[in-house]
């Protein structure tokens, strides 16, 4: 392909990035970027180039290829906002062979037990409590990827394919789909680069409202507007990484880091960089470890602007802390961060586990 060829397709698809702005809300999926896994988490979720485990299927598929047990499973469970909010995932991948794999994944961000108080004042206009009920907010993502290493030594590609349904009592609802691609080179035992490229093809969601006549009327009376069904389309974030690691002695002890940029083309958000269309949001984290045994993380990420009382503004960033404990197939991991603005003192501790499985002997006749 000349030189040419590619500038022109680069142009149409900035071009159609501008575009699709104006039908695509920002912060559309928000829950699938909350991120997966204590280690990242731990890490700034800054792991895009170095991971290779069962949570790569949702961080950079092509990371799959290193898997090399039979079976590998993740699991994560946190809660938000005192318990208000519970964020569960849920992974599976097998190694193929030793040039391949496939995963599978499951991600739920969902709110229970919400009052529903619109039918609190009857058709006398008097309050009755009896008539509240309570319903429940989720959102639901299933993920299948596959990853294979190319012919160029350390170079493995993988994508993902994604069901997404999101469900808000009887009152709404969607599906949608969408694709994510990854890259990851291995270039040494010192660098491994990475590229994601998630909703790649944009991800749609088609929404559909029912809402009964009283509810409508509840809705205007109050100044509310009456939601329509319609689409909608999450744009394309591209994540560009770096990692690196070097051993300290010939005891098994190493240190490494990674860098993460991620790329976002819904126009201007509040990152370090506020482009348009394009925003730029770096975060990095780093790792001290020894053997498969232990390992200590540190990373910073959200690096963004907020404002005081008086309307002036200053700089902010989300610090994260992390340990991480293996042992014979089974590593624990968890993660401390602080979730909102910089100054809030909303701490979160997080959790992970994950097994590594072995093919079963009655298996292997």
């Amino acid at each position: 392909m000349s030189s040419k060829v590619i500038c022109i397709l680069l142009c149409v698809f900035a071009v159609s990035i501008v575009y699709v702005q104006d039908i695509a809300p920002k912060y559309s999926n928000e829950f699938l970027n909350l991120g997966v896994g204590a280690e990242a988490y731990g890490m700034g979720n800054s792991i895009v180039a170095d991971v290779d485990d069962a949570n790569a299927l949702y961080w950079n598929p092509a990371g799959l290829v290193g898997v090399n047990k039979w079976a590998e499973v993740s699991f994560m469970h946190s809660e938000y906002f005192a318990g208000i909010a519970k964020y569960d995932y849920l992974a599976v991948a097998h190694a193929i062979d030793e040039n391949s794999a496939l995963g599978i994944g499951f991600i739920r961000f969902g709110v229970d037990d919400i009052p529903n108080t619109t039918q609190l004042i009857d058709n006398n206009g008097a309050i009755n409590y009896d008539n509240v009920s309570s319903f429940s907010a989720g959102d639901y993502a299933f993920f299948g990827s596959y990853a294979r290493k190319l012919k160029v030594p350390g170079l493995s590609l993988g994508g993902s394919a994604k069901v997404i349904y999101r469900k808000v009592g009887d009152f709404a609802k969607s599906w949608g789909f969408g694709l994510d691609a990854g890259i990851k080179y291995k270039r040494n035992e010192h660098f491994t680069f990475g590229l994601m490229a998630r909703d790649v093809t944009s991800t749609f969601n088609a929404w559909v409202f029912t809402l009964d006549e009283q509810t409508q009327n509840i809705f205007l009376q109050t100044g509310n507007e009456i939601p329509q069904n319609g689409l909608e389309l999450t744009l394309p974030r591209i994540i560009m990484a770096a990692s690196t690691r070097y051993n300290l002695g010939s005891k098994g002890l190493y240190a490494g880091g990674e860098i993460d940029i991620d790329v976002t083309t819904d126009g201007k958000r509040n990152t370090l960089l506020k482009l348009n269309p394009f925003s730029l949001d770096p975060h990095f984290g780093i790792k001290i470890g020894f053997k498969d045994l232990v390992q200590v993380r540190g990373g910073i990420s959200s690096i963004q602007q907020f404002s005081n009382i008086d309307e002036s503004q200053y700089w902010g960033m989300q610090p994260n802390l992390g340990l991480g404990i293996g042992f014979k197939g089974f590593s624990l991991d968890y993660a401390f961060t602080r979730l909102g603005a910089s100054d809030a003192n909303y701490y979160t501790h997080i959790f992970s586990i994950k097994l590594r499985l072995d093919k079963p002997k009655n298996a292997e006749k």
